[in-house]
């Protein structure tokens, strides 16, 4: 842990603590009410845990049909589990089997018999062991090829691919991959996050992204096993698992084995309009999942800068990473897990931008020693000026190896005119691995000027962040929200997209995944 004698910035570890109880107490605060609600995406989530696939003939995947036929029957705040174990008791067919029958509608979940919960428990019991196993038997083997091959020191060069076709994506990614990409990131196609269902099998259609499905997680993760194979290295896989389906898509990609997940708890009420109170208890369950899975989560804070001025907002990136660490506690991530974001998004006609820059970033290190923190490059003042926009990315990569980053997101000289080839994609991985090798030990190296430029910046940053956080300690994350306190956007709480699909449990309410996730966690979430 840095301490106030080793901090190059000087710190006031004092006020860091500060501002971590308030974000502790925020955090807890909402913890009880997400205890006490479910939503119809963790209910389809438990679905899918149970082993639910597949589509309908109208395409509806079955966890939607089984999840909609339970609301319909006003059951959700008793949950799926419930349900589908009664199921399994009056009618001895497996999960799968009373899906389909459900979506023939031979079955009305809702109009079955009641039996005994603790029978109910009972007969589900060896489905949830069964596909956890899973789930921990994928985390083992990630670990067996870390150990295999080594693991990276120094910054994950992350790259994206966005084709819109699954089986381009992979040639793309794969020669990333080649190229000297640790991480690959799928980038999901505009407007998912905003589809109340997940998609079915493998898609070639896309816009500025590739549909997130499990198909596709597995299509993907068997073309890096076998490049990794080829390199002689691990190479991890990243997609997105925000918006309307958060829970479902973190146990797609538990079951598929990613290694790093997209998963903010304020990113889709702020920049994709769904309902406060349905992202906040659909984020435990799925930070949960990732905990569980082995996953590293990356939060979204890059996206305030988008929207407000990087240096005069920079304290907001602060509070919201502080929150994301608590709420990433509460669902059992390690700090070793939490990839909390931040970017390089000044403009860059500020004098001493760098500076304040590499302040930012240096003080993120220092309050989250030991998180892998997610680096995000210049794109707000990217001009389409190729050769100017690969100086701001030499900047950014100067900035992430000084700093020890972890995650580096490497900035492409195209940003603002098109996706990226391959060719533009290989100049920012050599940019990178330039920079990283010539200026490997650059950080351990230099000292900052006490009572500078850099140490007054980050005084003042981390001051703002402690008064912001206090204030929402005081009136509540909702009532923030909603006041517009991150990225200047205003959310009601009963607006947005997702709000119907939220429920208050009921005494019988029970999800086994999240109970037993809990146990071995160790952690006090529960049902």
């Amino acid at each position: 842990m840095t301490t106030q004698n080793d901090s190059k910035l000087h710190l006031k570890f004092a006020i860091v603590k500060e501002a971590r109880n308030s974000a502790r107490k925020i955090a807890s605060e909402m913890q009880n009410f997400i205890d006490q609600h479910t939503t119809v995406s963790v209910e389809r989530t438990v679905c899918r845990l149970m082993g639910i696939d597949g589509i309908n003939d109208f395409e509806v995947p079955l966890p939607n049909v089984v999840v909609e036929n339970i609301k319909q029957g006003n059951g959700l705040g008793t949950g799926a589990a419930y349900f589908i174990g009664n199921a399994m008791l009056e009618t001895k067919l497996s999960p799968q089997e009373i899906a389909e029958k459900v979506s023939q509608k031979e079955i009305d979940l809702t109009k079955l018999p009641p039996h005994d919960t603790f029978e109910i428990r009972l007969a589900i019991q060896d489905v949830v062991k069964h596909n956890l196993e899973l789930i921990k038997e994928n985390r083992s083997k990630r670990n067996q090829m870390l150990e295999k091959y080594g693991d990276k020191s120094g910054p994950f060069i992350y790259v994206i691919v966005a084709t819109g076709n699954i089986y381009e994506d992979i040639t793309q990614a794969q020669a990333a991959a080649k190229q000297g990409a640790d991480v690959i990131a799928v980038i999901r196609t505009t407007g998912q996050s905003l589809l109340d269902y997940v998609p079915y099998g493998a898609t070639t259609e896309g816009f500025g992204g590739t549909y997130a499905t499990q198909e596709n997680f597995r299509i993907m993760r068997k073309a890096l096993d076998e490049t990794g194979e080829e390199l002689g290295r691990y190479i991890r896989l990243t997609n997105y698992c925000s918006g309307l389906c958060m829970p479902e898509i973190a146990a797609m990609g538990a079951f598929e084995r990613l290694d790093m997940m997209l998963n903010d708890a304020l990113y889709g009420i702020l920049f994709r309009d769904i309902n406060m109170k349905r992202t906040m208890i659909d984020q435990y369950f799925s930070r949960m999942i990732n905990a569980y899975a082995g996953v590293i989560i990356n939060t979204g804070e890059d996206n305030y800068l988008t929207t407000s001025d990087a240096f005069e907002e920079a304290h907001t990136v602060l509070t919201s990473q502080f929150i994301n660490e608590q709420f990433a506690k509460l669902a059992g991530l390690q700090e070793n897990q939490m990839g909390l974001g931040h970017a390089f998004e000044m403009n860059p006609n500020i004098k001493n931008g760098f500076l304040y820059e590499l302040a930012q970033a240096q003080m993120a290190r220092e309050i989250f020693p030991n998180a892998p923190l997610k680096y995000m490059p210049p794109t707000k003042f990217m001009t389409g000026n190729i050769f100017k926009g690969h100086i701001q990315d030499t900047l950014f990569n100067a900035i992430t190896i000084m700093t020890n980053q972890k995650i580096c997101l490497l900035g492409m000289l195209t940003e603002a005119i098109h996706t990226p080839f391959m060719q533009d994609r290989a100049l920012a991985i050599e940019n990178a691995k330039y920079i990283f090798n010539n200026m490997a030990d650059l950080g351990s190296e230099i000292s900052f000027k006490e009572g500078g430029i850099m140490e007054q910046r980050v005084k003042k940053v981390l001051s703002e962040a402690n008064a912001l956080i206090k204030e929402i300690e005081l009136q509540g994350l909702f009532e923030a929200l909603s006041q517009g306190k991150f990225a200047g956007v205003k959310r009601p709480i009963d607006g947005g997209k997702g709000l119907d699909g939220v429920a208050l449990r009921e005494k019988e309410y029970f999800n086994p995944f999240m109970e037993q996730m809990a146990r071995e966690l160790n952690i006090g979430g529960e049902n």
